[in-house]
């Protein structure tokens, strides 16, 4: 090395007090290596407040260490020793941070439980159905697995076996079964089937806003699954999901073998507002039907109690007592719109409760059936006039809803083929005034 960068020597006074103190030579040239002709005590260091300690009784300056250090190497050697090695939680607070976009994708907790679970029923979901109650909670579970846990008794409240249609409390705890099924998933790209499938959804809708659609449900098509059932309204309704994996959902329910209004609703929001108008009734619905011969009074109120009857074959409603097992009270307003002489009538029907078969069981408790009903048609000897189908003369023709966001949804369905047939066979005015609108709502 050349004289020209030659490092300078210590301080005199610095050399004199490492002389007393009994340093070596080497490690004067390191003390001065190190200092690089820094100040003496007492004066300012440039850039730092002058910090030290005493060598020999005199207070040498060393300036302040920086706040921050570049990271070392695990074991990196410090001065003669090695550095420690750091914690883990050190190791992960020193971590730089990842944005948003650069970290990997977290796995998502399955929404269905796989072992028996418990869970309390909330202030929200005080009066729910209980399989309201489970579609709330598990999006996933289609209508046939509710019935299926609810029928085995795998599902219990309290303890106790319960029905899909019996309502929860607060604060009740329900057992839930493990549920094998798969988590709702995004929509994809659909299969031509699918797509089919929902061209043919498509078709039927008579209204659509961002909450809610009416669809015109045809004759012969069931709103849910059951044993045999391969399609379905329930299961159409899959190939409509959004991006976030929610699909619409059924609000109330048809017949297999009645047309006409159905209300789907598209959130959740919706679906909560709208089951809440058909229990609290500040929902109309009016049903046009064909029956055997011509009811009199023309208008009049039908109130009985209705019970299940359960047979080998199938199960039908029965008029019951007040007090018997399983019976429910149903109301229901009729008013006969026009008349094909003394053999047929056309009626508009409103019913004020939503028991099963209500409109069909209390056409045949006056001894008026709705023509075509294969359950509750009772009159013996009684010829189907030609050219009328022998299918079920029942349409959902009317339904008015508060919307979920203020306003009100009234929506009208057509007369499906075979009924349309019939009306024009009979001569019958389609845009006859409905006196049914004059109808009481209790």
């Amino acid at each position: 090395m050349s004289r020209r960068f030659k490092k300078p020597l210590a301080k005199k006074s610095v050399r004199e007090a490492a002389k007393r103190a009994g340093a070596t030579p080497a490690r004067l040239k390191v003390a001065a290596a190190k200092t690089g002709g820094a100040k003496s005590a007492g004066s300012k260091t440039v850039g730092s407040k002058a910090t030290g300690s005493r060598i020999g009784g005199e207070k040498a300056t060393k300036p302040r260490a920086p706040k921050s250090f570049a990271a070392r190497p695990e074991g990196a050697v410090v001065g003669n020793r090695p550095a420690p090695a750091r914690s883990a939680a050190a190791r992960l607070r020193e971590t730089p941070s990842v944005s948003r976009d650069e970290r990997p994708a977290q796995e998502v907790a399955p929404l269905l439980p796989t072992k028996v679970e418990t869970v309390v029923v909330s202030a929200d979901e005080n009066n729910m159905r209980v399989d309201r109650f489970l579609e709330a909670r598990f999006p996933g579970l289609s209508f046939s697995h509710i019935q299926r846990i609810v029928r085995k008794g795998e599902l219990r409240v309290d303890g106790r076996r319960v029905d899909s249609k019996d309502r929860l409390e607060e604060g009740q705890s329900v057992r839930i079964p493990p549920l094998k099924l798969d988590t709702p998933k995004a929509q994809g790209v659909l299969s031509e089937a699918q797509q089919k499938t929902r061209d043919a959804l498509r078709e039927m809708i008579l209204f659509e806003d961002d909450d809610v659609m009416v669809l015109n449900k045809p004759a012969g098509l069931a709103v849910q699954g059951g044993s045999g059932m391969t399609r379905h309204v329930d299961q159409m309704l899959e190939t409509m999901r959004d991006a976030k994996g929610q699909r619409p959902r059924l609000v109330h329910r048809l017949d297999r073998e009645t047309s006409g209004c159905l209300l789907i609703a598209k959130t959740r929001f919706a679906a909560s507002a709208m089951t809440g108008a058909f229990r609290h009734r500040s929902a109309r619905k009016i049903y046009w039907a064909l029956v055997a011969g011509v009811p009199k009074p023309k208008q009049g109120r039908i109130s009985t109690y209705l019970a299940k009857e359960e047979n080998e074959e199938d199960s039908i409603m029965r008029v019951a007592a007040h007090g018997d097992e399983g019976a429910s009270h149903a109301v229901t307003y009729y008013a006969v719109v026009e008349s094909s002489g003394q053999k047929l009538a056309w009626v508009s029907l409103k019913p004020v409760t939503g028991r099963t078969h209500q409109l069909r069981a209390h056409m045949a408790h006056i001894e008026h059936p709705i023509i075509g009903d294969p359950k509750y048609f009772n009159k013996e000897n009684w010829q189907l006039p030609g050219g009328i189908q022998n299918r079920l003369h029942l349409l959902a023709r009317r339904i008015v809803i508060p919307h979920p966001r203020g306003g009100v949804i009234d929506v009208t369905a057509p007369l499906p083929p075979h009924m349309l047939q019939s009306w024009n066979l009979l001569g019958l005015e389609g845009d006859r005034y409905d006196p049914i609108e004059n109808a009481p709502e209790e």
